[in-house]
């Protein structure tokens, strides 16, 4: 599950589920640790991924709260063509080795843009902080207009993309993953939610709001497919069981 970010200083924030607020002393980041945004933002624009990316741009589609979407149909497909493969080394992982976050362009990275295109009326300071707003998380239906509350995840955690084929890539496209505003990789949830995900794959933890199965199976078949990583058999298994709660 995603997690990762760096702190900047204080602003009050606002946020409801999914998210995690641009603003000072937050919290949560990817990989289910906190994402402080300690140490400053990283310099540079991310990268684009190598990988083509789906219909949607950055904004999500109807029906859903994350960009880059397919149908329950196509994600069928995809699932189907993913490699299955046992999990690999942890070995030479760190997060830092997938700089987060990048700057976006006009004060902003990217856990802030994702704060504001994640929360209803987010408003931001002239250092893009969010400052008011709020927002619904997607795994556990939990709502908040308080940033402190908020963490900002990696769908597929880094930790788990390094176990599944990142090890292999260089740094170039690890940015590129741990910063991507155009597949449903990040998004605003609970911290709460996100931490007790960490870096487990679907068949270790799945989202309390089972209501949220057939987006959270769609995103993670989504970006495993986009990225070439591989999936472990009782990741496949459970990920069919997701999809199909979204009916034919």
């Amino acid at each position: 599950m995603g997690r990762q970010i760096r702190v900047r200083g204080g602003a009050l924030a606002v946020a409801l589920v999914l998210g995690l607020s641009g603003c000072a002393g937050s919290t949560g980041g990817a990989d289910g640790e906190p994402d402080g945004k300690a140490g400053g933002k990283p310099s540079g624009k991310a990268s684009a991924p190598a990988t083509s990316a789906p219909a949607g741009g950055g904004r999500p589609a109807a029906g859903d709260v994350l960009p880059g979407m397919v149908t329950a149909a196509v994600a069928r497909t995809r699932l189907a063509g993913l490699k299955v493969a046992k999990p690999g080394t942890m070995a030479g992982y760190s997060r830092d080795k997938f700089t987060h976050w990048a700057e976006q362009g006009n004060k902003c990275d990217t856990r802030e843009v994702v704060l504001k295109r994640d929360g209803s009326g987010v408003t931001q300071d002239a250092e893009c902080r969010a400052v008011s707003g709020s927002w619904k998380s997607l795994y556990d239906g939990s709502a908040t207009t308080d940033a402190g509350k908020l963490d900002i995840d990696h769908m597929v955690p880094l930790a788990e993309a390094w176990r599944s084929g990142a090890a292999g890539w260089d740094a170039a496209r690890r940015k590129a993953f741990a910063n991507d505003l155009t597949h449903p990789q990040l998004l605003a949830v609970s911290a709460a939610s996100n931490r007790s995900k960490g870096d487990q794959s679907p068949d270790l933890w799945q989202p309390t709001d089972k209501s949220s199965w057939c987006q959270y199976g769609r995103a993670w078949t989504v970006v495993k497919s986009d990225y070439g990583l591989t999936v472990t058999e009782p990741e496949r298994a459970m990920l069919t069981t997701m999809i199909d709660t979204c009916g034919r």
